[in-house]
């Protein structure tokens, strides 16, 4: 049996169980495992799927769990060199000089899709703890929610409702607060498993209902009603403006790139996932017109007051843009970040996850900008 204080220590005894040992001979399986990886994956999709997944590979599963498709064993098991920064004003948004502080590390692949707290605080999914552990504004540590099933990212709606994706086979997205519930595990009549994608980000909207991203984007309407939007493909992180209106989403429009052959980052110019996508939202939830709005973004997108976002890029760092798309400047981090949220007693603290599903490692630095505060993030 595992105690609430074992899953804190080292970041989880189960990661502690797989990072510190040998890779496990047997085929894994279970909580702690995504589903790509599961050893039970083929015989359920051969068995549990009307209309079989696309052939794996063009970056489906891309980006989820800190961006390392391998599953573990696919980065250095010790935490990953930091890299020399320096923070140069952004007008509005950050002032010169400003520092990252390091407030937790972990091992395992145990933090992704972060959300901020009235408190001050984050609520941060775990992968391989299957929980969602919570931060206070000190990166004081606590485990808010147990047996999530490999949980991959949280996202709290204006109302409060809190969402979880979870990556075990069979993939699901349950709702956490107010009550615990099955929101959607189906796409036309299949499981979501049957896309051939696994659950990366997600964006909870006022009406009770969450966009997902799954190698595509989708919408689980409040009745849990999964359609696909758009054409975008390679998508990863995503965010609603602030009025709900609009809708962010990393990746790109058309065909997903051939694997190996995914555009590089630079100031103002295209990412892993390829750009940010925008979107109008209708009343019934569903999506129209889409657009480039940004040539920035690879993963991880919040939002601040001023409806300037925020979306993390692998060796670049956090790029921002303002709500017009036009590109104002990069905050580099000491680490590839893959996920950013606001929050701190006043939302002027932006805090950062580095992940490389072996080791962990959450920042926070001091900001000009604040975050939006009629939704978590």
């Amino acid at each position: 049996m595992i105690s609430k204080g074992m899953l804190l220590t080292g970041a989880g005894c189960l990661g502690a169980i797989v990072i510190l040992g040998q890779t496990p001979a047997a085929p894994q399986s279970g909580p702690g495992v995504q589903a790509l990886q599961d050893a039970k994956y083929p015989d359920f999709i051969a068995t549990k799927c009307k209309t079989p997944p696309p052939p794996r590979g063009g970056g489906a599963g891309r980006g989820a769990g800190g961006g390392a498709a391998a599953g573990r064993g696919s980065a250095p098991a010790g935490p990953p060199e930091k890299s020399a920064y320096e923070v140069k004003a952004i007008p509005g948004v950050i002032t010169d000089g400003q520092k990252w502080k390091s407030i937790w590390t972990g091992t395992g692949n145990n933090a992704d899709g972060i959300v901020g707290t009235k408190d001050g605080g984050i609520l941060v999914a775990q992968n391989t703890n299957s929980s969602v552990m919570k931060l206070d504004k000190d990166g004081k540590a606590s485990i808010s929610y147990m047996d999530t099933r490999t949980s991959g990212a949280v996202s709290m709606n204006k109302k409060g409702a809190l969402f979880v994706v979870e990556r075990m086979l069979p993939q699901a997205i349950w709702q956490l607060e107010p009550k615990r519930q099955l929101l959607a595990d189906k796409y036309n009549g299949d499981p979501l498993d049957c896309t051939g994608g696994l659950l990366n980000d997600l964006t909870a909207d006022s009406k009770g209902g969450v966009y997902f991203t799954m190698g595509g984007l989708y919408y689980a309407s409040p009745r849990g009603e999964v359609t696909k939007q758009g054409t975008i493909t390679g998508t990863n992180g995503l965010i609603l403006s602030r009025d709900e209106k609009t809708l962010y989403v990393t990746g790109q429009i058309g065909p997903a790139p051939a694997p190996g052959g995914e555009r590089g980052g630079g100031p103002g110019t295209p990412g892993t996932g390829g750009s940010l996508i925008a979107y109008d939202v209708q009343p019934d939830g569903l999506l129209k017109n889409e657009r480039q709005f940004a040539m920035v973004g690879g993963d991880g997108t919040t939002i601040d007051s001023e409806g300037r976002l925020y979306t993390t890029q692998r060796n670049v760092g956090i790029q921002v843009v303002g709500p017009d798309g036009k590109f104002l400047g990069e905050i580099p981090t000491p680490l590839p970040i893959i996920t950013v949220a606001f929050s701190g007693p006043d939302k002027k603290t932006l805090f950062a996850v580095a992940n490389t599903q072996r080791f962990d490692e959450i920042f926070t630095i001091q900001m000009i900008a604040q975050g939006y505060k009629g939704r978590a993030k």
